[in-house]
C-alpha cells in the first residue's frame, strides 16, 4: 500500500466492496483515531497491546459482520456516537468530497502537490484546486492549521504529523 495508510485503503475499499471485513490493528489509542476509522467502514479495531484472544474475537465478530472494539473505546465509542446523535452540527470535514479528503490526508501528511497529484493520477493544478477549496471549506489558512486538523480528527497519527513538519 504505498503512499496509503490504512484509514485511506479502508475509505477507498469499503464503498466499492461491501463484503468485506477490515480489521484494524493500531497502536493509536485516541477517540478521533478510532471514531475516524469507523467513519470510514472498518469492522473491528483492536489496539496492539492487546491480547490474542481480542485480535482473535475481533477477526471472528468482522467475519460474522458484526463490529468490535478494544475494551477501552467501547465505551467511549457509545458516549462519542450518543453526543454526535444528540443534534450536534454537521462536522465540516464532512462536506468534504472523496478527492478532497485525499488531499487532506496526503497533504497533511507533507506530501507535496506534485507528488499528491502523482499518487491520485491527476495534474499537480487540480491538486492545487482541490487544496484551496478544501483550506476554504475547513477555514484553514496554513499547512500548519491543516496538519493539526488531521492530527485531532484522527486521520494521521502524531508521528506522521512529525514527518510532515521535518519535510518542510
Amino acid at each position: 500500500m504505498p503512499g496509503l495508510n490504512g484509514l485511506e485503503v479502508a475509505r477507498e475499499i469499503c464503498p466499492r466492496h461491501s463484503k468485506v471485513r477490515i480489521v484494524v490493528l493500531s497502536m493509536q489509542d485516541n477517540e478521533a483515531y478510532l471514531i475516524e476509522a469507523l467513519k470510514c467502514g472498518v469492522s473491528a479495531f483492536v489496539l496492539k497491546q492487546s491480547s490474542v484472544a481480542d485480535l482473535v474475537k475481533a477477526i471472528r465478530e468482522a467475519m460474522a459482520g458484526r463490529r468490535f472494539l478494544s475494551a477501552p473505546f467501547s465505551d467511549l465509542a457509545v458516549q462519542a456516537y450518543v453526543r454526535r446523535s444528540k443534534g450536534a452540527p454537521i462536522d465540516t470535514k464532512d462536506t468534504l468530497t472523496s478527492r478532497e479528503r485525499q488531499v487532506l490526508q496526503l497533504a497533511a501528511e507533507g506530501c507535496t502537490n506534485v507528488l499528491i497529484g502523482k499518487r491520485l493520477f491527476i495534474s499537480h493544478r487540480t491538486v492545487e484546486v482541490h487544496r484551496a477549496n478544501l483550506m476554504r471549506k475547513l477555514r484553514l489558512r496554513t499547512h500548519s492549521d491543516l496538519v493539526r486538523f488531521a492530527i485531532n480528527r484522527g486521520l494521521i497519527p502524531n508521528d506522521a504529523a512529525l514527518g510532515s513538519s521535518l519535510s518542510k
